[in-house]
């Protein structure tokens, strides 16, 4: 534990529907819901009016269409999402050059490596010099926590929700604490949690009360030792600047389950050379090939291959993929696939025994398989061509919330489509909310665009943090513990 609160948490607000209000005037202040469309679709993020409705990340989207059915439902846009990531990044990246990125939109702060924050005042000066340099440059605003550990500025940014900031003075911590569920400490889920329950323990006072020992003898030494520690509030792991990644995977989850084995086979290629192209963009290499099938009842089975040293040729890995298929029965039907990349390296072993295609084949096979990622990371499936419907077609050229531009009436977004039409709202993010028009979806004159900025002129912070007080002298002590600033 530090004796200062010199380590920050950021978490922006409902980062991805925040983004899509701030890109579409017409939906500030409307409930907005991003993720997966299709009937087993899950919400991604949802807005904060949307959460009042009872909306939240990881629901199946046709509950949270029961739930709020007047909400405007969005295809995620991660081009756009990433965009704004790095110019959040680039901003922590000035405050210190230990910046340990969680997601898009969450990431932890050492203030004290940069020499940002040495004390209560400097580091709440950072903080908000901080929500109002990420407002100015992305237009989203984003909770800060300060506190003198990871576990409690994560806690702090929690409490800090939404767009404030709350700083944990240093000693306070179990104070703070005490009264607060035992599943706001990192580890304990709902499984533990209610193992927790059943004996009697449901806030962090009872842990600590309880003891290191009973809570061993409850969970184990190794859970029980960290449990007791974090009760009261001891948390001594470091900002790491990088983290290596343990696997690479892309998976799909299929509108309607898959029977045909050829079929099967193809999105598993097809899943493969994607995996493939996300390890190469990582400059990395893996030795074992994992298969992920989830069967027509929801079991989910997973195989692995180990291969005789680091690949990242997708012929090896599709490969590799198809044989461990071979051993899984699929006749019941499968509603969801995945290919996954473990034991990772950073240099590429040849495998003189492969029966590797040419760069051109290589190329060819990728093209063919490549298709748009919308949800997390997962990709949605998408059926033979001549099984396709108009709508289905329609929904993948047109998703909900993506970005077109037409000849003559500038830039706009889908609202939707079907029956051989698209609507759009024709609106830029600094503008009114614009007018809806529909046109056939093979008009000429439409054509998919890209992401829009959401700030039309952003500043230039490049001497920023400079003016941020960065000793004791510079400011007057901060208040008592958990004082929330938004």
């Amino acid at each position: 534990m530090r004796p200062a609160p010199t380590i920050l948490h950021l978490d922006m607000d409902a980062f991805y529907a925040s983004a899509e209000q701030a890109a579409k005037p017409s939906l500030r202040g409307k409930a907005v819901v991003v993720g997966g469309l299709g009937p087993r679709g899950v919400v991604a993020t949802a807005s904060y009016e949307a959460r009042r409705l009872g909306v939240h990340s990881a629901m199946p989207t046709a509950q949270a269409r029961r739930l709020a059915p007047n909400a405007a439902y969005l295809v995620p846009r991660f081009s756009l999402y990433r965009t704004v990531s790095d110019q959040v990044m680039e901003l922590l990246g000035r405050l210190s050059p230990l910046v340990e990125p969680l997601s898009l939109d969450e990431a932890f702060v050492d203030l004290e490596a940069g020499g940002t924050a040495d004390d209560s005042a400097s580091a709440r000066a950072t903080g908000e010099g901080l929500r109002v340099a990420i407002r100015a440059v992305t237009g989203l605003s984003g909770s800060v926590g300060l506190a003198g550990s990871k576990m409690l500025a994560k806690i702090a940014s929690e409490q800090a929700k939404p767009d404030g900031l709350v700083l944990i003075e240093p000693g306070t911590e179990r104070e703070l604490l005490a009264p607060m569920s035992v599943r706001i400490l990192p580890g304990v889920g709902p499984a533990t949690g209610d193992h927790l329950r059943r004996a009697g323990m449901t806030t962090v006072h009872d842990l600590a009360e309880a003891g290191e020992a009973e809570l061993v003898r409850l969970v184990g030494k190794a859970h029980g030792h960290g449990l007791f520690r974090m009760a009261l509030g001891l948390d001594d792991r470091p900002v790491v600047a990088e983290r290596d990644a343990k696997s690479v995977s892309v998976e799909d989850t299929f509108d309607v389950d898959l029977h045909d084995r050829v079929r099967v086979r193809a999105e598993v290629e097809r899943l493969a050379v994607r995996c493939v192209e996300r390890l190469r963009a990582a400059d990395r290499s893996g030795r074992t090939v994992v298969l992920k099938v989830r069967r027509y009842d929801f079991s989910t089975l997973t195989r692995s291959e180990t291969l005789r040293g680091p690949t990242d040729d997708p012929t090896v890995v599709r490969e590799a993929a198809a044989r461990l298929l071979e051993s899984v029965d699929t006749t019941g039907g499968v509603r969801l696939l995945g290919v996954g990349v473990t034991g990772l390296a950073d240099y590429t072993q040849e495998d003189l025994f492969a029966q590797a295609a040419d760069a051109r084949e290589l190329a060819r096979r990728a093209l063919e398989h490549h298709k748009p990622t919308v949800e997390g990371g997962e990709e949605e499936a998408v059926p033979e061509a001549e099984a396709d419907s108009a709508e289905q077609l329609a929904a993948r050229r047109w998703p909900a919330g993506h970005d077109v531009h037409h000849e003559e009436h500038g830039h706009g977004w889908v609202q939707g489509s079907g029956i051989g039409r698209v609507t759009v709202r024709f609106e830029e993010p600094w503008s009114a909310p614009g007018r809806v028009l529909t046109f056939r979806i093979d008009d000429p004159l439409l054509r998919p665009a890209d992401p829009l900025p959401l700030v039309r002129e952003s500043p230039d912070y490049s001497s920023w943090p400079a003016s941020l007080p960065k000793s004791r002298s510079s400011g007057a002590a901060a208040s008592g513990g958990g004082e929330s600033s938004p």
